[in-house]
């Protein structure tokens, strides 16, 4: 399966369970790893034959900035729904981290997978 490469999108939504989490936008990073066929446009040069990679970051920007929720499980599965709206995505990775959640790491991760 070909694939294209969301890396590192930083997002600001209002996200935790704590309410010291609840007044501020924390910073968290999103990586999307969508797969489909690709060996049309690699042909064509045409972009009806992928998807728009800018639409999506945009769309997922949007999401994130509108969104309240408490888990980053919840925004990584609204972001795979989201990205599995296109016809053409047959699986969607969503890996969102969200920096300074642990007291000893540099981060806390989830990743989720969805296919069609």
């Amino acid at each position: 399966m070909d694939k294209i490469f969301i890396c590192d999108l930083r997002i600001n939504p209002i996200i935790g369970l704590y309410p010291g989490e609840r007044i501020h936008r924390q910073g968290l990073l999103v990586n999307v790893e969508i797969g489909l066929d690709l060996q049309m446009a690699s042909r064509s040069d045409d972009l009806s034959h992928t998807v728009n990679y800018a639409e999506i970051e945009e769309r997922i920007v949007v999401l994130a900035d509108a969104s309240e929720f408490l888990l980053i499980e919840r925004l990584a599965g609204a972001i795979g729904a989201l990205v599995l709206e296109y016809t053409r995505v047959q699986t969607v990775k969503v890996r969102i981290e969200k920096p300074r959640a642990a007291r000893h790491a540099r981060a806390i991760a989830v990743e989720l997978n969805f296919t069609r």
